[in-house]
């Protein structure tokens, strides 16, 4: 009888047994909300090793592609092989810190005697609670900060990994999967973790989820407009904008913000608590990125400042509050484990740091135990190191003629040429966003005051080794800021403040969007990019 493996653990295969009992075998959460029976689609898992080894997929399951199955759906047949799965709603780690912004508390919702209202409109009886939601809906991970709206106080932070893995890893497949036979799955699976995660929530702080009566949202234009049941495809396609954006633009409304009841979303807190995602500001660069930009103050700044938020998908703002300029770079899930042999998220057992030491790797693993994968800030100490030390040239050549350098030999775990070219690749998309829009509003990279790294990769990563590879503009270091998530922070201080609200609308609408691939000498630059080496500061 072979073993079945979660993580460390391992179980003795039972024929019939599906992974969701094995999940309760493990104590590992896994969502539902229709009794195991393939209904809700919720429990969503990635079967390792031993697909062959299990049922073949119901009707149920048809949305699934490759190695996903639903947990319930998904039964023991053949005990001789060995069957690896992993939930997809893991723990990623919270990143929580930003650079914080104090605003006066204006929520949209408040408290007069023993009433709950909007405005003059008594909308429920106070109960003890009077709470507010900021959801940072990312590619990768999703983060929630639950406020107290008579404080302005958050009290409690979650986070969750984006289940939507299935749909692709990146926004372009999640849009072709949201256009294909399966429209409506990728928002269906991301509001059950959603309220999942919210009741978690309600039971931990021993509340009612009917306390909560606002709700901000923030994403990239294709999650945010997927999670709120919006037709994506225009995203995908030139010049690739939301049909929101498209309608501001014919004069149909007069923001690219959305408004909606949470019972028309089918979120499960008070019913008629307002949903409000904060507005677009061009293509791919979506309320994420105005969430940031309130978060750093870029409605009060002079000076000339950069933004980059490093993801999947890699968002570039030059500018001060009297003119700015956003670009969107499609960078691809390399940097945060997809597409690399040994690369994974920022979870436990990633390689996080990276130094060669006489020709051998020393690293650290997030939670300091045995190597699982590499993550994002390992892959760039190791790329710089690799430099440093002459190991690899420019070009992403080893010196020995090898196909590989082992980070981890101890446990076979080692980066490849073709790894190496698809980090080449998605670096040259951070280079371009950035050597194109610094070009574009006519300042080098030294004239820049401060840049403002922020989402959980930047957080992590070395700056020294990030600007050795080119990864980021060749800024003085003394002026590189990491705010963390910045996301979250904005949304947060969309959730304290209407009139926040009302100041990034205005300031969107105003933001000037770079297409990248317009650039005439955009390949010239591209083929830069993929050097590992210093970005130049010269226009």
């Amino acid at each position: 009888m072979s073993p079945l493996h979660y993580g460390d653990e391992t179980l003795d295969l039972v024929s019939g047994k599906s992974l969701f009992d094995y999940a309760d075998s493990l104590d590992v959460r896994v969502p539902t909300s229709c009794g195991r029976s393939g209904e809700c689609h919720e429990c969503i898992v990635e079967v390792k090793q031993g697909l062959d080894a299990l049922t073949p997929p119901e009707a149920s399951e048809e949305f699934l592609r490759d190695n996903y199955r639903l947990a319930c759906r998904a039964l023991v047949q053949d005990t001789s092989a060995d069957i690896e799965f992993a939930v997809l709603r893991r723990q990623p780690r919270i990143l929580t810190e930003s650079v914080g912004r104090d605003v006066e508390l204006e929520p949209l919702v408040h408290r007069r005697g023993e009433g709950i209202y909007v405005g003059d409109e008594r909308v429920d009886a106070y109960r003890g609670q009077m709470y507010g939601l900021a959801i940072d809906v990312g590619t990768t991970t999703v983060v929630l900060n639950l406020v107290d709206l008579e404080s302005g106080e958050t009290i409690h932070t979650a986070s969750f990994e984006n289940p939507q893995k299935f749909g692709g890893s990146d926004i372009m497949h999640r849009i072709s999967y949201d256009g294909g036979a399966y429209t409506g799955e990728l928002q269906q699976v991301m509001l059950s973790s959603i309220n999942f995660e919210i009741g978690e929530m309600s039971r931990q702080l021993r509340f009612h989820r009917r306390r909560i009566y606002d709700v901000v949202m923030v994403g990239n234009t294709t999650m945010r407009d997927i999670l709120f049941g919006v037709d994506a495809q225009s995203v995908g396609e030139r010049p690739y904008k939301s049909i929101i954006e498209l309608a501001v633009e014919d004069g149909d409304r007069d923001s690219t913000a959305i408004n909606v009841t949470a019972k028309e979303l089918g979120l499960r807190v008070f019913p008629g608590a307002n949903v409000y995602s904060g507005p677009l500001i061009g293509c791919h660069v979506g309320s994420d990125v105005a969430a940031d930009l309130l978060a750093i103050g870029m409605d009060e700044k002079e000076e000339t400042v950069m933004l980059v938020d490093v993801g999947t998908n890699t968002e570039v703002i030059v500018g001060n509050r009297h003119r700015l300029m956003a670009a969107s770079c499609p960078a691809g899930p390399a940097f945060e484990g997809g597409e690399i042999t040994y690369g994974m998220p920022g979870y436990e057992g990633a390689v996080e740091t990276v130094e060669i030491v006489d020709g051998k790797a020393q690293y650290t693993t997030i939670g300091g135990g045995q190597p699982q994968g590499i993550c994002g800030s390992g892959l760039v100490d190791l790329l710089a190191e690799l430099r440093r030390t002459g190991t690899m040239n420019q070009l992403g050549v080893f010196d020995d003629g090898s196909d590989s350098f082992y980070f981890a030999p101890e446990n076979g775990m080692s980066v490849s040429r073709s790894d190496v070219s698809a980090l080449a690749q998605a670096k040259s998309a951070n280079y371009c966003g950035q050597r194109i829009v610094l070009r574009r509003y006519g300042v080098p990279a030294d004239g820049i005051e401060k840049l403002y790294l922020a989402g959980g990769f930047a957080n992590y990563v070395d700056v020294a080794n990030a600007v050795r590879i080119g990864f980021i503009a060749n800024v003085p270091q003394e002026r590189v800021t990491k705010v963390g998530n910045a996301a979250l922070e904005g949304a947060t201080i969309m959730l304290r403040s209407t009139r926040m609200r009302r100041v990034i609308e205005d300031m969107a609408s105003q933001i000037e969007h770079v297409e990248l691939e317009t650039t005439p000498d955009f390949f010239d630059i591209f083929v830069d990019g993929c050097m590992f080496e210093p970005m130049g500061s010269a226009l």
